[in-house]
């Protein structure tokens, strides 16, 4: 089973049929590293897994959101699901038909509700019944007849990490059966909405099928007591959450998922929506950085490197594993233990802890595997650190995707007032 396209080739990292090293020579670091590839073929093992029938993949672009990595995917065929007027922009600078875009998240405000209607999304995930009243008041402001998704939350435990489960009881996710029945019931109400679909997504890096299974059941009996009620629903949107390999995982394939929960859709005339985000970006790339210093104490080795928690905070917001590679493999070199850690003047400021190596040196290169999901796109400028540069590998070429963060960027848009002056 092909995880990522990152090897080595003797004792060096290579990205595709491009030798890494060769990339910071002439990028620098800290810099995030995309495997064209292995994006393209995780989408793919999706689209194989489901052909029977044929669902919409709106690829959740809060994972990765570069412009590069979303009209590669587009361009294969996904849509996108969004979750703020940035990531619309982002959308449509990329050329995503409408009509594969999806709006989720609890917060959407009146003017990024305005900009999807006048786009012509395919659907609104609503959260809650205020957000609901709102895009009713901007669909008639607009005279637009809205296509609108419920988000239930089915009350299912996806034993995962706290903050990224989203589907029990106490999250600020979704509504609660009860709730989502009255509205349905009332829908007359809301002359300008079609509520016409179901969402249901409840949490991620989920690496079982038993929590899906059985929040998929419940959706279900949920849809089969409103089409008594009179209402037929077009789409279900089972949303995302497939786990990935980061360190001794075994998550389900994707073909294991499909054989999973297709069954339980046997003779439904929904189509079916996924919004999947880690499942195609984390494992498509790396975060290299460099060695600065080898701090020795009594109780622990140190490694200093010039990557840092404003560049990967998953570690530090999660306890997030990610897998430490030298760029350069020294199979005969000493092992020894070390704590990655970054420059940021934070006790959290931890790539990665008690992990055996080969003796690491000032100068030398290591990459953090994994990194393609919710690296970048959760970066921050803190202790002002210019954020990284990003670079996409297609084949044995390469290009710069995005450029590193300049210092005078880092002030722009920064003014000192003339009181002060």
């Amino acid at each position: 089973m092909m995880m990522h396209d990152f090897s080595y080739r003797g004792n060096e990292l290579y990205c595709e049929k491009v030798l890494v090293r060769d990339i910071v020579k002439k990028v620098g670091t800290p810099l995030y590293i995309y495997s064209y590839k292995t994006f393209v073929e995780h989408l793919r093992k999706l689209q194989r897994a489901f052909a029977t029938v044929r669902p919409l993949i709106c690829y959740s672009m809060k994972a990765n959101s570069n412009l590069a990595i979303l009209k590669t995917l587009v361009d294969k065929g996904a849509g996108l699901d969004i979750v703020s007027g940035g990531e619309l922009y982002r959308a449509r600078r990329v050329g995503c038909p409408p009509e594969k875009i999806v709006f989720a998240g609890v917060g959407k405000s009146f003017e990024e509700i305005e900009d999807a209607i006048r786009y012509g999304i395919l659907l609104f995930n609503v959260e809650s019944v205020p957000e609901l009243e709102l895009i009713e008041r901007a669909a008639g402001r607009l005279k637009a007849k809205v296509n609108v998704s419920l988000r239930i939350n089915p009350g299912v435990d996806p034993q995962t990490h706290d903050h990224i489960a989203t589907g029990k009881a106490e999250s600020k996710f979704g509504l609660d059966i009860q709730t989502a029945t009255r509205i349905f019931a009332d829908k007359s109400r809301y002359k300008n909405l079609s509520l016409c679909a179901i969402h249901v997504h409840i949490g991620s890096q989920i690496v079982t099928g038993s929590p899906f299974v059985e929040a998929f059941r419940k959706t279900l009996r949920f849809i089969d007591k409103l089409a008594k009620q009179g209402t037929v629903i077009k789409y279900l949107n089972v949303g995302g959450g497939l786990g990935v390999i980061y360190d001794s995982e075994n998550p389900q394939t994707a073909a294991q998922f499909a054989r999973r929960i297709l069954p339980l859709f046997k003779g439904r005339k929904f189509k079916l929506v996924f919004e999947p985000g880690r499942f195609i970006a984390a494992n498509s790339g790396i975060l290299v950085g460099q060695v600065l210093y080898v701090k020795q104490t009594q109780v622990k080795n140190f490694a200093i490197v010039n990557v840092a928690m404003n560049d990967l905070i998953r570690p530090s917001l999660y306890g997030a594993y990610h897998g430490v590679l030298p760029l350069k493999r020294n199979t005969r070199a000493p092992k020894e233990v070390y704590d990655v850690v970054g420059p940021i003047c934070e006790s959290g400021d931890v790539l990665a802890k008690d992990r055996h190596m080969q003796e690491l040196h000032p100068d030398d290169y290591i990459a953090l595997m994994s990194a393609g999901a919710y690296g970048f796109v959760m970066a921050s400028n803190y202790n002002s650190r210019p954020r990284a540069a990003e670079v996409l590998v297609r084949g044995s070429h390469f290009e710069v995707v995005r450029k590193r963060e300049s210092l005078q960027q880092l002030v722009e848009g920064e003014t000192i007032p003339a009181f002060i002056a």
